[in-house]
């Protein structure tokens, strides 16, 4: 098995409702992001993954997020948790690159996306 990890980041602003703690209220995070992505087999060149195209799709969903109050994409249900973070993220890598869309367990395929939102407190999201 292979697996390759491609990190990005981006600063948003983000509050929990039914949390009851102070992150109840309105702040931010400088959140950092890895898409993970395991399959068996690699291609002509010997990759699994061009890391390229995994890092353009990664930058290109969190570019969504970067600079925004999370409470207002609908996605979220108003309570933007780094868990559904991660969920989002995943979806958006499998809209821009169908093909990491987990199948047979043969191709490569979008294992993980882990969300930190301190050095010290991350949330993975994995398919099914």
């Amino acid at each position: 098995m292979f697996q390759v990890r491609v990190k990005a980041d981006f600063a948003a602003a983000h509050f929990l409702r039914d949390y009851h703690g102070k992150c109840e209220n309105l702040h931010g995070h400088n959140y950092k992001v890895y898409a993970h992505v395991q399959g068996k087999n690699l291609d002509e060149g010997g990759m699994l993954l061009d890391f390229t195209e995994l890092k353009e799709a990664l930058k290109a969903v969190c570019e969504k997020l970067d600079h925004t109050n999370l409470n207002d994409i609908a996605f979220f249900e108003q309570n933007p948790s780094a868990e559904r973070i991660a969920m989002y993220i995943y979806n958006g890598i499998i809209k821009l690159i169908p093909s990491l869309k987990k199948t047979d367990g043969e191709a490569a395929y979008l294992y993980a996306i882990d969300v930190f939102e301190t050095d010290n407190n991350r949330a993975r999201f994995m398919p099914d």
